[in-house]
């Protein structure tokens, strides 16, 4: 009796074993083991492309450890901060970027990352580069549209001629009109509440910090309007001189302020 319950006791003993050794070896196999460095590359591609994009990461890691100190172990750097952008991971992807720079400041890609950097930042479909949905992109954080546009900056002067620069330099036009357009709504909630210094104060900024900008011609009319109501008429009347010789069929003269709720850059 005695040897039957202690021969029960040791298989129930060992099959415990048996099982915590099939679980740890579960946790230890790598069915990447044996795969060279490019059918590592090759497989986190197609799983990236298939929007598996956990999965890629997971192996461009993995393939950054096995292709160290080569070029394909760069490429996985940033094809891995790609794949964060492309998840909506941009804190991540950015974290990438900024040491794949740091730790190859000569890299020949260097180009694309900074230009990835810039999409990374700004985190969103800019214009006509992606579908445009009702939201004025110039009423969100401004913080990142500033840090998109300095990355796209840098891009184009130290790489002028690189095949990312065109696009760049488009994206930091939509991305000064929207930093402009920014400081126009915030005149005209000024000028609506009455605040018609601080909302001067904003149409300057966005004359002087800005050129060229569609919302310009609202700003010269906020001024012709406040300087108005504060009875500023020699102001007024340079405001509106200004606004004539650089917006001569403008329509805020005779018609006021906008009704529409079209957002500025749907005319684009």
């Amino acid at each position: 009796m005695l040897l039957s319950r202690l021969s029960a006791v040791s298989l129930r003993l060992m099959g415990a074993v048996l099982v915590l050794s099939g679980c740890a070896g579960g946790k230890t196999v790598d069915q990447t083991a044996g795969w060279s460095p490019n059918k590592l590359y090759a497989e986190a591609r197609d799983e990236r492309d298939a929007g598996n994009f956990e999965k890629a990461i997971t192996l461009y890691e993995k393939l950054e450890g096995r292709a160290a100190g080569t070029p394909l172990a760069q490429q996985a750097q940033l094809d891995k901060a790609h794949t964060h952008y492309k998840a909506g991971e941009p804190a991540q992807a950015l974290a990438t970027i900024d040491r794949f720079m740091r730790l190859h400041p000569s890299s020949p890609a260097l180009d694309y990352a900074l230009y990835l950097k810039g999409l990374a930042s700004f985190n969103d479909n800019l214009g006509l580069f992606g579908s445009l949905s009702r939201q004025d992109l110039s009423e969100r954080d401004q913080k990142a549209a500033k840090e998109s546009f300095e990355a796209f900056r840098d891009l184009v002067t130290r790489f002028p001629d690189s095949r990312y620069t065109p696009d760049a330099r488009s994206r930091m036009t939509y991305i000064v009109n929207s930093l402009a357009q920014y400081e126009v709504h915030v005149a005209r909630y000024y000028h609506s509440r009455g605040a018609y210094l601080a909302a001067i104060g904003r149409a300057q900024t966005a004359l002087v910090d800005y050129t060229d900008a569609p919302a310009l011609e609202e700003a010269l009319y906020i001024l012709v309007q406040s300087y108005e109501a504060l009875g500023l008429t020699q102001l007024r009347d340079d405001a509106r001189r200004v606004m004539l010789a650089s917006y001569p069929s403008s329509e805020y003269l005779s018609k006021g302020f906008k009704g529409s709720n079209d957002p500025w850059w749907k005319v684009w």
